[in-house]
């Protein structure tokens, strides 16, 4: 492994941020039919509401199998785009905040500063992609793919037409972000200090990368939970079905917010995040970099 002189170098950031957009581009693209259906029952709650596999059928059946797939470039460019920033300007708030708060603040703090920081210059990359995305999902007619949806969104609506749903992407988003890096630093924390016994740095490539994925998955599962709400919203208002955060959720009501759609989430979310930070953590470890976990003073004391 590199030296704890490196650890905040912005060679480390680099690495973060191919990693960041290798592994979320590459995941988010696997479960593109999974994310068209899960739109699909937001939007039409009535005619997807009988399973997974029963929604898949109906889409393949009255669409075609490319219905599947639509809006793939939209997932593999934004979200691929929007994982490297997230995760490498992570990492550097992380570190930011650890040198200048960690005095008058606590760990957790930390982590959700870091979190929301991240997410928040993030997600300014992903809205358009989203915008894009969302519309070919659900109007089979409106574009064959973000080359032509790109000018075709711009020239109906404008510039703000990639930004309308920002306010519930961050509102989806951060609070995910938060949960997620918050829970995936203390399950990590947890599972050397109660389950493996042993530091990170006595441990073998292997088990590090077990603990990644187990703490991976436990952050994925309550983050899924905690933005489940403002998913819906977001639809909605990209959907046009509502002209405000406000009147989507009485539209929706209240405990469908929570509800709807929640399950397929959790199975698109849980394996996501879980591969996701295994290929992250990877990438890091093969360019001789420590897995995800912790602080880089922590990686200094353990050096001194």
């Amino acid at each position: 492994m590199k030296g704890v002189e490196e650890i905040c170098g912005w060679k480390y950031y680099g690495i973060c941020f191919v990693g960041g957009m290798l592994s979320s581009g590459a995941t988010h693209l696997a479960i593109t039919p999974l994310d068209v259906l899960k739109v699909n029952m937001q939007v039409y709650p009535n005619k997807y509401n009988n399973g997974i596999v029963s929604g898949l059928s109906t889409i393949w059946k009255q669409q075609g199998s490319y219905a599947l797939w639509r809006g793939w470039s939209g997932k593999l460019c934004g979200y691929g785009i929007q994982g490297g920033f997230k995760y490498a300007l992570y990492e550097y708030f992380k570190n930011l905040y650890a040198d200048h708060l960690l005095l008058h603040s606590t760990r957790n703090s930390i982590f959700f500063l870091s979190g929301l920081s991240a997410q928040i210059l993030a997600d300014l990359t992903l809205a358009p992609f989203e915008a894009v995305k969302i519309r070919l999902q659900i109007q089979p007619n409106f574009a064959k793919g973000l080359s032509d949806g790109f000018p075709l969104v711009y020239r109906n609506e404008g510039l703000p037409g990639f930004y309308r749903g920002l306010i519930p992407l961050w509102s989806r988003n951060l609070p995910f972000s938060m949960v997620m890096f918050s829970s995936f630093e203390h399950s990590v924390d947890l599972i050397y200090k109660n389950i493996v016994h042993k530091r990170k740095e006595d441990c073998s490539t292997p088990q590090q990368l077990g603990v990644t994925c187990f703490a991976a998955y436990t952050a994925g599962a309550l983050a899924t939970v905690i933005s489940n709400p403002a998913d819906n919203v977001m639809t909605s208002l990209y959907k046009k079905k509502a002209e405000s955060a406000m009147q989507a959720i009485k539209n929706i009501g209240f405990i469908n917010l929570f509800t709807r759609s929640l399950p397929i989430r959790i199975a698109l979310l849980g394996p996501v995040i879980t591969l996701q930070w295994f290929l992250y953590d990877t990438i890091k470890v093969l360019s001789g970099l420590p897995t995800s976990g912790g602080l880089a003073r922590d990686q200094k004391e353990v050096k001194l």
